[in-house]
């Protein structure tokens, strides 16, 4: 290897030790859920709600500053939680947000299983498929943290290549594109479709991962917001361009073709067939094995984390407290196939709805505590939030809130109703 491929390999090293860190929180956020609902809002409402794809975006990124803030300047979020609101407070809350991890989680293996189902030709049932897939999951969640980022940030960008690809030929009408980056009066007709892309978005175990992570990447005094931000805006935007790649494919490919809902699994997969050919569904499937994958880790890393910090314990990733709650909690995913059966949804209705619930149930609860720490004068001293912060921030609350408000009933019917 020549000096230069040397030094080529080495300034790359160096970035992604530098940065990366947002692309876990991204990959998180991206795992089939995205997929899935950016997929039925393109098919349901057409490019309606692009304005909500970016909105998420730009949301999820002021969260993840105000928890890096908070790392920085402060604590990590749920050790605030317990200071304020003592151990039963803190643990209460603690555990109704795991709640909607497991949930989350119980969605992600599902899809994965019935991906590689898929694959092997329906040789074996996606079930089994998904116990296996939350054991490897177990397995890769408790690496070191460097190489569990080193994945993300490669599965991420690959993620990203893949569905613009998939987008770039379906035709899509730039000017109807265009309009659907501004918010109209159809908007109010997919409330609940624009609280599930913001609660797949704007993650709330991000809320409290990002303030636990900044130090893992060295970033603890005020000269280091600058990196971290430029970190978050880096990895948003990955995650906001697949997204919205996703979205336009379903709005220019499916929606033409007379779907009004994705009916199986692999729905979209068959209609970009139809329109570009096999290699399309080849790389949607693989697209969303391992965006479903990807998710699962840090989303599971959230409650193994605030468990015990919520009790008192300030754990840390190689703890052996952290990976036994890790390992049982992440566990639960092998009751996937009986959540399915018991509430009577598919796969595409878990990867849809569970994100959905977390958008209506969890974001809000951990926003309203996010606001909560970043102004308090005790834990950020003189980096507590200015009027201007707190106006932009505020907006992030009040639209958690409100999306939550419009939105509960609709979820409740699907959920109760046997999803879509």
């Amino acid at each position: 290897m020549s000096i230069r491929n040397i030094s080529s390999v080495d300034y790359v090293a160096g970035q992604v030790q530098q940065y990366g860190l947002a692309f876990v929180m991204v990959a998180s956020y991206f795992g089939s859920g995205s997929v899935f609902i950016a997929s039925q809002a393109g098919v349901m409402h057409g490019y309606t709600l692009l304005w909500a794809v970016v909105g998420a975006a730009l949301l999820g990124f002021m969260a993840q500053d105000m928890s890096a803030r908070l790392g920085i300047h402060g604590e990590p979020l749920m050790i605030f939680v317990r200071e304020k609101l003592g151990r039963p407070g803190a643990t209460a809350i603690a555990v109704f947000l795991s709640i909607g991890c497991i949930a989350w989680t119980l969605g992600l293996v599902a899809a994965v299983g019935a991906g590689v189902s898929f694959l092997l030709g329906g040789a074996i049932g996606w079930q089994p498929i998904a116990v296996v897939t939350t054991f490897a999951a177990i397995g890769v969640g408790l690496l070191n943290y460097d190489t569990v980022e080193n994945v993300m940030i490669g599965m991420m960008l690959s993620l990203m290549v893949i569905y613009v690809i998939v987008a770039l030929p379906s035709g899509a009408n730039p000017g109807d594109i265009a309009v659907g980056f501004v918010p109209t009066m159809d908007t109010f007709g997919a409330l609940a479709m624009a609280a599930g892309l913001l609660g797949t978005t704007a993650l709330w175990p991000n809320f409290f991962l990002e303030s636990i992570l900044v130090h893992q990447k060295g970033w603890t005094e005020q000269s280091d917001l600058p990196d971290a931000r430029e970190d978050l805006a880096i990895g948003y935007a990955v995650g906001g361009v697949t997204t919205i790649a996703i979205l336009i494919a379903a709005a220019a490919l499916l929606r033409p073709m007379g779907f009004t809902q994705l009916e199986t699994f692999i729905t979209p997969g068959e209609a970009l067939v139809e329109v570009l050919g096999v290699w399309a569904m080849v790389l949607f499937v693989g697209g969303v094995i391992a965006a479903a994958f990807n998710s699962i880790i840090p989303i599971m890393w959230a409650p193994a984390y605030m468990v015990p910090q919520a009790a008192g314990v300030d754990v840390q990733k190689g703890d052996r407290l952290f990976k036994i709650v890790f390992a049982s909690l992440t566990g639960v995913g092998v009751l996937s196939p009986m959540i399915s059966r018991i509430l009577d949804l598919s796969v595409v209705d878990m990867v849809i709805l569970f994100p959905m619930y977390n958008g209506i149930f969890g974001l809000p609860v951990a926003a309203v505590l996010l606001f909560w720490a970043v102004n308090d004068r005790e834990t950020m001293g003189e980096y507590r939030n200015s009027l201007k912060l707190n106006v932009v921030n505020a907006s992030l609350v009040l639209l958690a809130i409100v999306l939550a408000a419009l939105s509960m009933q609709d979820f409740l019917d699907l959920i109760t109703g046997g999803g879509f």
